[in-house]
């Protein structure tokens, strides 16, 4: 690895990047070339094989050294063990963020549930459907084409093949039945 004093000089930096590699980008590419697989390897076991935090967690460390290039000393031998320190606190805070921070919840199931509307317009039909079956089939008929295919008396009259007046008499009794037997199941308004 090269000397870090050299990388802190201002002016160079700017000036050697039209022409060679700057001073920067030879220190993180010998950073990197050097100590990533290694410290790639020792974060895995951290993080319990978490590929992706783990690459996460050796970039940061990489940047943080990068950062921290003029007051690295060099002449104290490698940095690795400044890096495996510098990757350990990194992946303890982002343990200690977590377990501070309330976990996100995904939406997606709440989404699956249906709203407290659904709910009871679900339980009406089903009282509904229930009270239905103790009608007559004649009853149950005329009842359906009409208020639940949104059907006139006539064209209810006209498929059921029974005159309209017989239709409107049928819809008059089906109305008390049903409305009986919702009484019957509790089914006040």
């Amino acid at each position: 690895m090269r000397n870090h004093a050299a990388v802190t000089d201002g002016p160079s930096r700017n000036r050697t990047r039209g022409r060679a590699q700057a001073p920067d980008e030879e220190l993180m590419r010998s950073l990197y070339h050097e100590h990533a697989a290694p410290l790639l390897t020792y974060v895995l076991r951290l993080v319990a094989g978490d590929r992706h935090r783990a690459e996460d967690v050796v970039q940061e460390t990489l940047v943080r050294a990068w950062r921290s290039a003029d007051r690295l000393d060099q002449s104290a031998g490698s940095l690795r063990p400044w890096l495996v320190t510098v990757a350990r606190r990194i992946v303890i805070d982002g343990h200690r963020s977590r377990r501070a921070r309330p976990q996100e919840v995904d939406p997606a199931p709440l989404e699956l549930l249906p709203a407290e509307d659904e709910l009871d317009r679900a339980l009406r039909m089903m009282t509904i459907s229930d009270a239905l079956d103790d009608l007559t089939p004649a009853h149950r008929e005329i009842l359906v084409e009409t208020y639940f295919r949104s059907r006139t008396v006539d064209e209810a009259a006209g498929l059921l093949g029974i005159p309209s007046g017989t239709a409107r008499s049928r819809l008059y009794y089906a109305l008390r039945s049903l409305r009986l037997a919702l009484e019957e199941r509790g089914v006040t308004s």
